[in-house]
């Protein structure tokens, strides 16, 4: 790819980023099928319990503000032809036009094909976060600052997002105790979902994307004050990573 394909490469990833923010944006004041997002969480999938509390998708801004971020960094003529940037920039274009797709599926109540899109975004932040690992590109602090940062707090809030639309897709199927009540199932989800961030500690001392995930555990312990079952589970998580989190940073511990 010549500097061209690179300055258009760079150009598409803003349209893409800038794209899925309007469009975002304009699914909340203009709703599709009469429906949002908030709508529906809160409405007819109101029984899915490990749904966050509403302020925790406030989260959303801090992604939107980083993946500017990134835009303005990899646009830059000393960036835009580095490969490391392209691979990310293609993740990245994929992922956007995923979550354009989510957006229409689940407002539209298409909630399986919903989580087949959430999957794709998963799946393409999953390749760009293993672009940034440590030993395949040496990070910097700018690189860390632009590119680390918002890619890792995408990936972490999508990985919870991807429980969050399984759940719902059950949920709206019927099919939601299998066997065990709502309130067990969603503290063995808040277990599962947390080995991810526990990984993400004890491989690269991630602590962007590890405070996504206790953001996401105390909303959930909020939301639910009633239900220990729910509530203690994702505190003791929350606390665990915490704690994970401070031992592996420490510069006197090595794993």
């Amino acid at each position: 790819m010549g500097r061209m394909g690179d300055r258009t490469l760079a150009i598409a990833t803003w349209v893409a980023i800038v794209g899925t923010l309007v469009i975002n944006t304009l699914s909340n004041f203009f709703p599709i099928d009469g429906n949002t997002v908030a709508d529906l969480a809160n409405g007819p999938l109101g029984g899915v319990l490990i749904t966050p509390a509403n302020y925790a998708f406030s989260i959303w801004g801090v992604i939107y503000v980083g993946l500017i971020a990134y835009a303005w960094h990899q646009s830059r003529r000393q960036y835009r032809n580095q490969l490391l940037i392209k691979r990310i920039n293609g993740c990245l274009i994929i992922a956007c036009v995923a979550q354009i797709a989510w957006i229409y599926l689940f407002t539209l109540q298409l909630y399986w094909l919903s989580v087949v899109a959430m999957l794709v975004i998963l799946l393409a932040l999953i390749a760009a976060y293993s672009e940034l690992e440590e030993g395949q590109h040496p990070p910097n602090s700018r690189r860390k600052r632009w590119v680390n940062r918002p890619v890792s707090i995408y990936l972490a809030w999508i990985s919870v997002a991807t429980v969050v639309n399984i759940a719902s897709a059950i949920y709206a199927s019927g099919k939601q105790d299998l066997g065990l009540s709502g309130a067990t199932w969603t503290a063995i989800m808040i277990v599962i979902a947390n080995l991810i961030a526990a990984l993400a500690i004890v491989k690269r001392r991630d602590l962007p994307f590890t405070l996504v995930f206790i953001w996401a555990d105390i909303a959930i312990a909020q939301r639910h004050p009633t239900l220990p079952t729910i509530w203690i589970p994702a505190l003791i998580t929350a606390a665990i990573l915490v704690g994970l989190l401070v031992y592996r940073r420490s510069p006197r511990k090595s794993w």
